[in-house]
C-alpha cells in the first residue's frame, strides 16, 4: 500500500480536493490542507513503511496506538490537532473537520479498485487507525477551540451589557447633575423646567438599576413595551436632555419645529435613550459656539431624525466602525465608546438603522431612520 500511496500521491490529492469543493460553502485551498491531508497521507506512508519492516514502535510514534493515547499525541495526533484548530478559525463545522479525512479513505479505494491494487487485511487495519485517530485529535481540538470561542463570545456580551448599563448611569447622573448645578444657583424654580429635567435624570437612574436588578434576580426575558407614540414629544423630551450639556459646551441647540402628525411604534424609553446619545456625543466633540441641531422628519414611509454637529470631519476612516462598541475617534476619551453602540441597537430593535455622514471640514450628520406611523 506505501507504494500505491507515493506512486498516487498527486492523484489522490487533487480526488480530495475536488471532493472538497463538491461540499457548500467549502473550497479546499493551500492553507486549510497544510496540516490536513497532504500531511496525514505522508504519515500513513511512513506508517505503512514501518509497519512492513516490522518496527511497530516506530508505526505507533508516527500514527499511535489503536484507541489513541491519552499521555502523548503521535504525529498524526499532532498534524491533526493543528487541522482542527485550522478549520475552526476557518469558520467550517465539525462535519467538515470528519469528511476531511473520509474524502481520503474514499479517494484511495476508488483509486485501488480502478488500478485492481491488491491491499491486505492488516494494512486497511493500519489505515483505518490512523484515519480514527486523525479525527478523533481533530475533532477534539475542534471542539475545544469551539468552546473557547463561544466562552469568549458570552464574556465579549456581558462586558458589553455591562458597559451598557454604566454608560447610561454616567448619563443619567451627567443631566442630574447639570440641573442640579443650575438649581443651586437660585436662578430658576425648582418647580420649573430645570427641576422637570432633574426629575427625568433621577427616574432615569431609578428605571436602570431596578431593570438591573431584575436581570440579575430573574434573568428573564421581558416583552418591550410597544406603543405609537408622537415624534414631536420625544424631540422635545430630547431637547430637554441636551439643553445642559449644550449650555455647558457654550453651545446652540437648534430644534427644528416637528409635524405633528409623525409618529412611531416601539419603545419609546429606549428611542429616547437613543437619541440623547446621539445628543451627547454630539455635544461632545463639537467645537465651542457652535451650534448642534436635532431635526425630525418624515419621508415617504420613515421617520428621520438628524444630529448635525460641527466637530470638523470624522477622522479618516472612523466612520466605518464609529458605531462599534468601544470605539472612540476624538481627543475626549473620557466615555466607555458605546453611546453611539447603544442607540444603533435601539434603533435596530425597532426594524430601523443608524447611519453617519462625513462633512469634511464641517462635522457629521448622523441619522436614525424608522418606520413611520401617521398619528
Amino acid at each position: 500500500m506505501h507504494q500505491f500511496l507515493s506512486q498516487n500521491h498527486d492523484e489522490l490529492i487533487a480526488r480530495c480536493k475536488a471532493k472538497v469543493a463538491q461540499r457548500p460553502l467549502r473550497a479546499a485551498t493551500e492553507l486549510q490542507l497544510a496540516n490536513g491531508i497532504p500531511m496525514f497521507l505522508q504519515q500513513l506512508t511512513r506508517t505503512l513503511i514501518a509497519e512492513e519492516e516490522g518496527d511497530r514502535a516506530e508505526g505507533a510514534r508516527i500514527s499511535g496506538h489503536a484507541g489513541g493515547d491519552a499521555t502523548a499525541l503521535s504525529q498524526i495526533g499532532v498534524t491533526a490537532t493543528a487541522h482542527g484548530e485550522e478549520l475552526m478559525s476557518l469558520g467550517y463545522t465539525v462535519d467538515q473537520v470528519v469528511h476531511d479525512y473520509g474524502d481520503l479513505c474514499q479517494s484511495i479505494t476508488d483509486l485501488a479498485v480502478e488500478k485492481a491494487a491488491p491491499f491486505s487485511i492488516d494494512q486497511f487495519r493500519t489505515l483505518n487507525r490512523c484515519l480514527d485517530n486523525a479525527i478523533a485529535n481533530a475533532v477534539t481540538e475542534f471542539s475545544a477551540r469551539r468552546e473557547q470561542r463561544l466562552t469568549q463570545r458570552q464574556t465579549d456580551g456581558e462586558n458589553e451589557r455591562l458597559g451598557e448599563l454604566v454608560h447610561g448611569l454616567r448619563n443619567s447622573l451627567q443631566i442630574v447633575m447639570l440641573a442640579f448645578r443650575v438649581l443651586e444657583t437660585g436662578t430658576v424654580p425648582i418647580a420649573g423646567s430645570t427641576g422637570g429635567l432633574m426629575k427625568r435624570g433621577l427616574d432615569s437612574l431609578t428605571t436602570l438599576l431596578d431593570r438591573s436588578l431584575s436581570e440579575v434576580k430573574a434573568k428573564a426575558n421581558q416583552k418591550k413595551p410597544i406603543a405609537a407614540f408622537s415624534v414631536a414629544t420625544l424631540i422635545a423630551d430630547a431637547k430637554s436632555i441636551g439643553m445642559p450639556g449644550a449650555v455647558a459646551r457654550g453651545c446652540a441647540l437648534l430644534v427644528p419645529d416637528v409635524d405633528s402628525r409623525i409618529g412611531i411604534v416601539g419603545n419609546r424609553d429606549h428611542l429616547l435613550a437613543a437619541v440623547g446619545n446621539l445628543l451627547q456625543n454630539a455635544l461632545k466633540f463639537t467645537h465651542p459656539q457652535t451650534e448642534v441641531t436635532l431635526h425630525a422628519y418624515a419621508d415617504a414611509d420613515r421617520v428621520f431624525i438628524d444630529v448635525k454637529d460641527h466637530c470638523g470631519g470624522l477622522p479618516p476612516g472612523f466612520a466605518n466602525k464609529m458605531f462599534r462598541p468601544f470605539s472612540q475617534g476624538g481627543f475626549d476619551r473620557s466615555g466607555l465608546g458605546l453611546g453611539l453602540s447603544i442607540a444603533r441597537c435601539a434603533a435596530e430593535a425597532e426594524g430601523g438603522s443608524l447611519t453617519v455622514r462625513d462633512v469634511p471640514g464641517c462635522g457629521c450628520v448622523v441619522t436614525m431612520s424608522l418606520p413611520l406611523h401617521r398619528l
